[in-house]
């Protein structure tokens, strides 16, 4: 497909090559606004640029930033300033919405909670569980994930978006007071082997699409955006897709722009 010279309808899909992607980066360092290399249906995958420079430039009202860094273990690396560099990144995400969820070890994203933002609560520590990890660490098969739900003080959290038809017709009515949330345990296998192969893309640390869906609905509404700044394989952007939100996606790297480019082609087309 070539790439697109004139701003899309609506409903089009845009997809750039690497070449479009690098004229993009040249016109944002140029001060111009960034092109998407794809935009459809409300999903806007941006070209690859850093977490904090993408948090710059949103320029738009944003329900909830998802935050998926490399984990400072294993594959990327390590980095001796990695928790004045995440806290910093959460408080900059907080300039633009009013949840942020932080993936991440639980040994290692625990240091966030000890320099959060004024204004910003702990709302629910989650877990991600599984039971079909084959990577043994000192004796222990690895089953759990940890995610940070942080807002700041006064976001709404929508528990409704949970009830099935029955219960939300009662809500509406006004003959529920308790709305039952999801549990912070949110249960759901690895994509791996045979397991999820229509999600997998080859990407390390790819989540299913069904763990970002939670936190989509919990934080947001139809029609609102969510922003995912370290987007990796473009989940966020299935969830949004499938949940009715918008979405921006960001990632630094060029293969997984790529890669979440393709993917939601074929998802929101």
């Amino acid at each position: 497909m070539r790439t697109a010279r004139h701003a899309p309808q609506a409903d089009a899909v845009i997809l750039l090559r690497p070449a479009g992607w690098q004229a993009a980066m040249a016109g944002a360092r140029r001060g111009y606004a960034r092109r998407p290399v794809l935009r459809a249906n409300g999903i806007k995958v941006m070209p690859p640029a850093d977490v904090m420079d993408t948090l710059e430039a949103v320029d738009v009202k944003v329900s909830s930033v998802i935050l998926d860094p490399w984990y400072n273990r294993g594959v990327g690396g390590e980095r001796d300033d990695y928790d004045g560099w995440l806290q910093g990144v959460v408080a900059r995400s907080f300039e633009v919405a009013g949840h942020v969820f932080v993936w991440g070890f639980p040994d290692i994203v625990c240091n966030v909670l000890r320099k959060l933002p004024a204004g910003v609560k702990l709302t629910a520590w989650l877990t991600w569980y599984y039971k079909n990890c084959p990577s043994v660490v000192r004796g222990w098969r690895s089953a759990q994930y940890a995610c940070l739900h942080l807002s700041k003080n006064g976001s709404n959290v929508y528990p409704e978006n949970f009830m099935n038809d029955e219960q939300r017709r009662r809500f509406d009515s006004g003959k529920i007071r308790f709305v039952p949330g999801p549990p912070t345990v949110i249960e759901a296998p690895l994509n791996i082997g045979f397991v999820g192969r229509s999600e997998q893309t080859g990407h390390p640390a790819q989540k299913p699409v069904s763990t970002i869906a939670t936190l989509v609905k919990m934080s947001s509404r139809e029609g609102e955006v969510v922003l995912d700044p370290m987007c990796g394989a473009g989940t966020t952007g299935v969830a949004c897709s499938r949940l009715g939100r918008k979405a921006i996606l960001c990632d630094r790297s060029a293969e997984y722009t790529e890669i979440t480019a393709r993917r939601l082609k074929n998802n929101v087309a």
